[in-house]
């Protein structure tokens, strides 16, 4: 074909295109542009046992907001990266998603320390930014449009602990003596901060007060020692491998405080959980969700559950879905509300509703108050019973892991001391 026909042809082509888009109306032809989020995620190193259940949720949400129509009468579309872990990929994930995919919306990636790099480019360019568990990042900044999924409540370093020294608190015979120890890392440190704080406010004396490196591998000494004080409490404050290498620890020693646990991640993951099997029995500690009938009696929940669990085996993720997949689906649940009330995609407007409104969600209902925030915090304090093998089916219902706090949502007693529910 000869340039000039080419030409020809071009010209023809843009001529009855301009005249079809005029005919379909300007209304007609933006509702056909998706609405497009953006967001790194832990998709590789060392967060990624969560980052890619928690992306699955995102994706079931999408699915299902786009069998409803979309939002705005337009289709939802996800644009992410693989943060890797690295708070340092962070600043560069948003800059191309906002600059170069033009996204029209952000959420953050999963956890603490891929939260913090994101908040200066947040306060930056004035985003209205949802946080997907992140502890205590709003803290320096204050920033009004930083809204948390996470139910720490108004003073999230305390969260991990509250219930906890609560329980403590009402057993009898009241416990006195407390030994606090956690890794040398950020989270860790935040929730010691808290757990003085409550030491001082209920009454206990400290015996024990230490911290070990985050790359410890033997915990055997540091539990011998804290056996050795004796103390009616030990609250621990670690991550996923510090988390097994003490529980383990404390079996090995015959560790038998009268109360055990607090702020242990990782043992509220299925990989843990089936791997530590009986060795779980008595342990208190902080948790999000379970299986319970009063945490299963939220609207949608069970639905969103069945749909992930069946994607699960193929996408190659946590089997279950229990700690973080239900926020990381309200997260963006309550960004889509938003945009549905107030018919925009404003980053202030949005702002603004999502500071006022009380949001419904799989999760129950979700308000946010200081420093976005939840107005009114709801970690659980959950108890592990008569875990028997390392099955993973025992853990897919009811009793395995008993809601004891806050007592709105409590689903059974704890047993008490320690050295009974142990054994």
């Amino acid at each position: 074909m000869k340039p000039q026909r080419i030409r020809r042809w071009a010209l023809t082509g843009g001529v009855i295109g301009a005249l079809v888009l005029a005919g379909l109306g300007a209304p007609t032809a933006r509702a056909a542009e998706p609405i497009r989020i953006g967001f790194g995620m832990a998709l590789t190193g060392g967060l990624s046992a969560n980052g890619k259940p928690a992306l699955l949720a995102v994706q079931i949400w999408k699915d299902d907001v786009n069998k409803r129509g979309g939002l705005l009468g337009r289709p939802v579309e996800l644009v992410y990266y693989d943060d890797q872990t690295n708070p340092a990929t962070v600043p560069g994930i948003y800059t191309k998603l906002l600059d170069v995919d033009k996204v029209d919306l952000v959420i953050s990636g999963y956890g603490t320390n891929l939260i913090a790099p994101l908040m200066p480019i947040a306060m930056e360019r004035k985003l209205t930014i949802m946080g997907m568990f992140g502890l205590a990042n709003n803290e320096k900044y204050q920033y009004p449009n930083y809204f948390q999924i996470q139910p720490a409540g108004p003073d999230p370093q305390t969260s991990t602990a509250i219930g906890f020294f609560e329980l403590a608190a009402k057993q009898t015979p009241r416990p006195q003596t407390v030994a606090i120890v956690g890794a040398d890392a950020e989270y860790p440190q935040n929730a010691l901060v808290g757990a003085r704080e409550l030491i001082k406010k209920f009454g206990f004396k400290t015996v024990y007060d230490r911290t070990y490196p985050p790359s410890t591998v033997d915990y055997t000494p540091i539990v011998r020692a804290i056996k050795a004080t004796n103390a009616d409490i030990v609250f621990v404050a670690s991550y996923p491998p510090d988390s097994v290498g003490m529980l383990r620890a404390a079996h090995e020693v015959g560790l038998q405080p009268k109360i055990f646990g607090g702020g242990m991640v990782g043992l509220q993951f299925t990989s843990v959980m089936t791997s530590m099997g009986p060795m779980l029995n008595g342990v208190v500690n902080y948790d999000f969700w379970a299986p319970e009938p009063t945490m299963l009696a939220f609207p949608g929940i069970k639905e969103f559950l069945k749909e992930y669990q069946a994607r699960a085996e193929k996408a190659g993720v946590d089997p279950l879905g229990y700690y973080l997949p239900p926020y990381s689906y309200a997260l963006v649940q309550v960004l889509g509300q938003a945009v549905e009330a107030t018919k925009s995609l404003d980053q202030q407007k949005l702002a603004d509703y999502l500071r006022a409104t009380e949001f419904n969600t799989v999760v129950g209902k979700v308000k946010f108050g200081k420093n976005g925030e939840w107005a009114k915090g709801r970690t659980l304090m959950v108890q592990y019973q008569k875990v028997h093998g390392t099955g993973i089916d025992q853990f897919r219902g009811p009793g395995k892991k008993v809601v004891l706090y806050p007592e709105e949502l409590k689903s059974g007693a704890i047993v008490y001391p320690y050295s009974a529910a142990k054994n």
